[in-house]
């Protein structure tokens, strides 16, 4: 039997980004809702063995934060208008994405919609218990897995796409410049390119890039 790898038995780490309701702002209601979310959210981070490694408020500072503590994935705990929240998140997650979840007593759909877009995989209109945290987390963690899987598939078709039309445009040089046949023109760009040690669209560029410089 396998043994489980060192990122399997890893417990995730969590940064949770929370959203502050100042006391002058708002009355003990939403004080205490805010502190009864706050407290289930931990208690259920706690008990499903999640690495909990830093509480962070939603600031300029938070991209730098993250940044540094570099988090399996980022869970915010706002309240109904996180607009500054995704801001700042989408901002630290541009060039190395993670999966988020928003726990929101927001219902409004476009808020909704826009979170979405900026990157968030869960977001949780209210209900927010300690044993409902670890199922909610595993499918966001599922959901950011498979859309990054498409990510790469489709990125990997448009680079190959891209190649494929760079080593038509070499074909196509070589054609109209030796008067070659399609056939010859790739089997010449690949016997250069097993020559030199490189790949065939790299090669096609170089040819290109030679083209351009003597007109």
């Amino acid at each position: 039997m396998t043994a489980p790898s060192h990122s399997a038995l890893r417990a995730l780490r969590i940064i949770v980004v929370r959203t502050v309701i100042g006391a002058a702002d708002e009355d003990d209601a939403a004080l205490r809702a805010q502190a009864g979310r706050a407290h289930a959210l931990h208690l259920g981070l706690v008990e499903a063995g999640y690495d909990i490694v830093a509480s962070l408020p939603a600031d300029m500072h938070l991209p730098a934060q993250i940044a540094l503590l570099q988090p399996d994935m980022i869970i915010i705990d706002a309240e109904s208008d996180a607009r500054d929240v995704l801001e700042h998140i989408v901002i630290a997650t541009r060039d190395e994405r993670r999966p988020i979840v928003m726990f929101t007593e927001s219902e409004d759909t476009g808020r909704m919609e826009a979170a979405m877009a900026a990157g968030v995989s869960a977001y949780i209109v209210a209900g927010l218990h300690a044993d409902r945290i670890k199922p909610v987390l595993n499918v966001a963690l599922a959901r950011f897995r498979q859309e990054q899987k498409l990510r790469s598939e489709l990125s990997d078709t448009k680079l190959k796409l891209a190649e494929r039309k760079v080593v038509e445009r070499a074909k196509g040089v070589l054609m109209a410049r030796h008067h070659m046949t399609e056939e010859v023109a790739y089997q010449k760009l690949r016997s250069m390119a097993m020559n030199k040690n490189m790949k065939l669209s790299d090669i096609a560029q170089r040819l290109l890039d030679v083209e351009d410089l003597l007109g």
